[in-house]
């Protein structure tokens, strides 16, 4: 569940790169490389979120960071807005916000799929046809395994929950012969 605080900058950043129209595939990667940036270094990641260090030293050490990584202007504004507003730590998760968002916007529907063991391409393509048919509307798939499942696979679209796994499937057994 997004906090207001990450739909309310999600949505702001998703307002500007639609009407400038920008490539928002293009802003989420390179979102998501600024991310794992600020996540792979700890003292980075202390110092953005400190109150003791200024904005104004923040956006510096950002920009000496950024700059050969050759971003987007939005996304370089984004972060500089974030740091500004002293809300880095919610930065994840504004992110989150902005591509749910801009699927919702683009017509598309996350599906995450669980299953026991790594799914052959094949497998993740049917289940792929699957979702597509279900809802309607293309589909962005993200796959994981999960040790703690039996066999199966387990597909959560939105807030709906499809359990093919052997502990639902018994589970279903188990209430219908009680």
């Amino acid at each position: 569940m997004l906090s207001v605080v990450a739909s309310r900058y999600g949505r702001a950043l998703a307002d500007v790169v639609v009407s400038a129209n920008v490539d928002g595939a293009k802003v989420l990667s390179a979102l998501r490389e600024v991310e794992e940036l600020i996540d792979g270094s700890d003292e980075l990641r202390a110092a953005l979120q400190s109150p003791a260090v200024s904005p104004a030293r923040k956006r510096a050490v950002m920009g000496r960071v950024l700059d050969p990584m050759g971003l987007p202007e939005k996304v370089r504004n984004f972060v500089f807005v974030v740091i500004d507003h002293r809300r880095a730590a919610q930065f994840g998760s504004m992110i989150d916000g902005f591509e749910q968002l801009l699927d919702e916007r683009l017509g598309l529907v996350t599906a995450e799929v669980r299953s026991a063991k790594e799914l052959t391409p094949a497998q993740q393509a049917g289940i792929e046809t699957q979702v597509v048919r279900i809802t309607g509307k293309k589909a962005r798939m993200k796959f994981r395994t999960d040790s703690g499942m039996i066999g199966g696979v387990v597909t959560r679209v939105g807030s709906i929950v499809y359990d093919g796994s052997v502990r639902g499937q018994l589970e279903r057994l188990r209430t219908k012969l009680a």
